[in-house]
């Protein structure tokens, strides 16, 4: 019987692939404890012995259906779209994992749920996923991307973790989870001056009620009481709104049992600011 061995929420803002020269002179001589984070992240993944790791990619928007993808292995050069002027020449190369990819297709067909698995193997890449395997050396193990739909609400991604949840018990891997993603996502406007030296001090987060939502999400998380972030989801969380409506965290939620999920979180960063968003990494302890 396969088992979810791990979880965490980790940030992947495009700011942490800068040079740390340049990371050092934004923070005003301190550079983002996400960096260090990422090694406090990746002892954890060691620790549980992974099969594979799957990452929830709040930048793969796809419509109409959640998709999962089954590409046996991908190699490249990525350059972002968004901010090519820093954020290009990456080289990636890694494994994926066809048959979970595959098993999580066959539970969604069983259940009338919305999710498919894609074995496209010129299909584009974004930085959710590149950047936390570069900054994790994730090439080590197996990874299976999952998307974000981007017309789907709450219980549709619920119901998409749920599904990656049985596939996963169905199989006989070991599989950690990656939510790769933002808390808050409402960027500062092109004009902004930080509040803070400090270019990634929590203050320069876009909104003050942005900041104590976060705090109060990860205080949550702290406790496992998952429960309380799904109850206050619609008319909290997803105002602010969390980065791709929250998918990433929400999918990963859902595969843990949702709102019976008691894994308690273990903070791995500061909360830290990234053009206006929440960002911060935090561990869930699953088994």
């Amino acid at each position: 019987m396969g088992q979810i061995v791990g979880a965490a929420l980790v940030s992947h803002h495009p700011g942490l692939m800068q040079c740390e020269e340049f990371r050092v002179l934004q923070g005003a001589g301190a550079d983002s404890d996400l960096i260090p984070g990422y090694a406090r992240v990746r002892e954890r993944i060691e620790a549980v012995r992974p099969d594979v790791v799957m990452i929830f990619d709040s930048h793969w928007f796809t419509t109409g259906y959640h998709l999962i993808d089954g590409g046996a292995r991908y190699s490249g050069m990525y350059t972002s779209d968004e901010m090519p002027w820093y954020l290009h020449g990456v080289p990636y190369d890694y494994r994926g994992h066809p048959e979970l990819a595959l098993a999580i297709d066959g539970v969604a067909r069983e259940r009338g749920v919305r999710a498919r698995a894609v074995q496209h193997p010129d299909l584009a890449r974004h930085y959710p996923t590149i950047n936390v395997i570069k900054q994790m050396r994730l090439d080590a193990w197996p990874i299976v991307t999952v998307s974000s739909c981007q017309n789907c609400e709450t219980q549709h991604f619920l119901q998409s973790g749920e599904v990656i949840g049985e596939a996963i018990r169905r199989s006989d891997l070991r599989v950690v989870m990656l939510a790769s993603g933002a808390l808050s996502h409402k960027f500062n406007g092109i004009d902004w001056k930080p509040n803070h030296p400090r270019i990634f001090h929590e203050s320069n987060v876009s909104r003050p009620e942005n900041i104590e939502s976060d705090k109060r999400a990860i205080e949550a998380f702290r406790e496992g009481r998952h429960d309380r972030i799904l109850a206050d989801w619609d008319t909290d969380y997803r105002k602010r709104p969390w980065e791709a409506h929250g998918a990433h965290y929400l999918q990963m939620v859902g595969a843990l049992g949702g709102a019976e999920c008691r894994s308690a979180g273990t903070v791995l960063s500061d909360y830290e600011n990234a053009r206006g968003t929440g960002n911060v990494h935090i561990w869930f302890d699953t088994i």
